[in-house]
């Protein structure tokens, strides 16, 4: 079965998450999150942080992921890796293949027309909403940093 991940980057402030434009199919035209494959004995995470510096930059010193959830595809023989976390700094991105850009959280994410995944972008980010203090601001509320 082979192996994808996405990974969800908010911003410093956690208002933002970053979203890249798909130049090739499948879902050209399309926003998504950055990701790619998980190669042959390639553990998930290592893998998702090696894709995220891949497609923008973003090094694991830059941030902390966390592991959320999976989607197993049996039809199609896949199954996707899903990481989030929040930017401890601000970055200068550094696009690979598909155009980044920062987005507020207030939009039709379920959008099929606007959003790859038959609505999982949606699904993710209300997974993301629903234990944000765990997954973007970590399980202590005193680490110093301010929280919108």
């Amino acid at each position: 079965m082979r192996g994808y991940n996405c990974v969800m980057v908010y911003a410093p402030d956690g208002a933002h998450v970053l979203m890249c434009r798909r130049r090739k199919e499948p879902y050209k035209g399309l926003s998504n999150f950055p990701g790619g494959k998980i190669e042959p004995g390639e553990d998930g995470e290592s893998a998702a942080y090696r894709e995220l510096y891949e497609e923008t930059g973003i090094s694991r010193a830059d941030i902390r992921l966390s592991h959320i959830m999976d989607f197993t595809y049996y039809y199609q023989d896949c199954y996707v890796q899903v990481y989030a976390g929040r930017l401890s700094h601000s970055v200068t991105l550094r696009e690979e293949a598909h155009p980044l850009y920062w987005s507020d959280l207030y939009h039709d994410f379920f959008d099929m027309a606007l959003y790859a995944g038959e609505g999982n972008i949606g699904h993710m980010l209300q997974q993301v909403e629903m234990y944000k203090e765990q997954i973007l601001w970590g399980s202590s509320l005193d680490d110093g940093q301010e929280k919108p």
